[in-house]
């Protein structure tokens, strides 16, 4: 069964909720009294896809369970692969920053069109539309990103990008 990404995460927080179980705990480590007497930390594990996300952050649930949803939206992102988009990306594309609500879902196809190529570099800047370097700068903006760049070519068996 192939799982549609933008099923996922098109959901409302409360629909996407409704799709994990939730666990909370007491979270160690420092946080005073309070955090050994509460419950605040949050697990999320999404049952559709088996992702698991963490926080344990803050000394309020709702707070971790919002920050905890974030995380699952990003791995989503992350982990779950389409048919690349029809059209190039673009420069203007890559250049959204990480607070933007527009670069994880560009971390998405910009990871579609990198294993739809097979992690060849220059073949994926090529469909995105930008230059090697552009691309290889977009990657390495993010530890995850960069991750999951190097996890397709070894699994294509490449030898992993090296950082500039």
């Amino acid at each position: 069964m192939t799982l549609n990404r933008s099923a996922f995460v098109e959901l409302s927080d409360a629909q996407l909720l409704a799709q994990c179980a939730v666990d909370t705990y007491r979270a160690s480590g420092p946080g005073g009294q309070k955090r050994n007497k509460t419950s605040s930390a949050v697990r999320l594990r999404h049952e559709p896809t088996g992702l698991m996300v963490i926080a344990e952050e803050s000394r309020s649930q709702h707070e971790n369970k919002a920050k905890a949803l974030r995380r699952l939206r990003q791995r989503l992102f992350l982990s779950l692969r389409q048919p690349p988009p029809p059209q190039a990306l673009g420069l203007l594309a890559l250049k959204v920053g990480r607070r933007d609500e527009r670069f994880w879902p560009t971390v998405a196809q910009v990871l579609d069109i990198w294993w739809a190529v097979e992690g060849q570099l220059a073949t994926a800047a090529q469909q995105i539309g930008v230059s090697s370097g552009q691309l290889l700068a977009f990657l390495q903006r993010e530890p995850t990103l960069w991750t999951q760049a190097n996890l397709a070519r070894r699994e294509f068996g490449h030898k992993p990008l090296r950082a500039t």
